[in-house]
């Protein structure tokens, strides 16, 4: 059965200065992605900087990747992620070694990402998405990814709290700050887009591709 495939790896992560942080920083975000989206594989840390795993729909997998650049980005830590879709193969279990198509997309993916940054084609763009009807994805991909480019920390955390069902009150407390500085970040940052084409993405979680 076809399966929604996330690689996902840091971006110049060779100039990171402390290492274990870094690790420390991905294990976190991938522990909170994991508890509330449930992937059918657990994302884990793979070589380096790279992790991957696998979900049971595109939607879950998009959700995914926005979920883990808001997580890391609260650490300055920026990631690119590839997702495709496609059958994959277990071909061990210990260690888990995978294969098959829906990896090949997914690896497909994030390389065109990699070389688009290289290119300076799209400094924006982080997620790109590879299998059935891609157009229409990419098209909201690229959207999400221009408005998360210009947000700062603060930012990051009003949208974590809106993605989380909670009202501009309810983040105001938690940050410590005033519902207008809240209300305020939100239309300036186009936080209530960001948070619609999650919610229109997430959608292909029951309409699969």
């Amino acid at each position: 059965m076809p399966v929604a495939t996330l690689i996902g790896d840091v971006v110049a992560s060779r100039g990171t200065p402390d290492r274990a942080a870094l690790h420390a920083a991905l294990t976190r975000a991938l522990a909170r992605v994991n508890t509330d989206l449930r992937p059918a594989t657990p994302l884990r840390i793979t070589v380096g900087d790279e992790y991957q795993g696998c979900f049971a729909t595109l939607g879950d997998a998009l959700r995914a990747t926005l979920r883990l650049r808001i997580e890391l980005g609260a650490d300055a830590v920026d990631v690119r992620h590839g997702v495709g879709w496609g059958d994959v193969a277990v071909l061990s279990r210990r260690p888990r070694v995978e294969d098959g198509p829906g990896w090949w997309a997914a690896r497909e993916a994030v390389d065109a990402v990699a070389h688009a940054q290289a290119r300076a084609a799209s400094r924006s763009l982080r997620t790109t998405y590879r299998g059935p009807e891609p157009a229409a994805v990419n098209a909201a991909l690229v959207g999400r990814d221009e408005l998360l480019a210009g947000l700062d920390a603060r930012s990051l955390s009003v949208l974590d709290g809106m993605l989380q069902g909670m009202s501009q009150q309810q983040i105001a407390q938690r940050l410590g700050v005033t519902p207008s500085a809240v209300s305020q970040r939100v239309r300036r940052d186009g936080l209530a887009a960001v948070v619609t084409i999650d919610q229109l993405l997430g959608r292909l979680g029951s309409e699969r591709p």
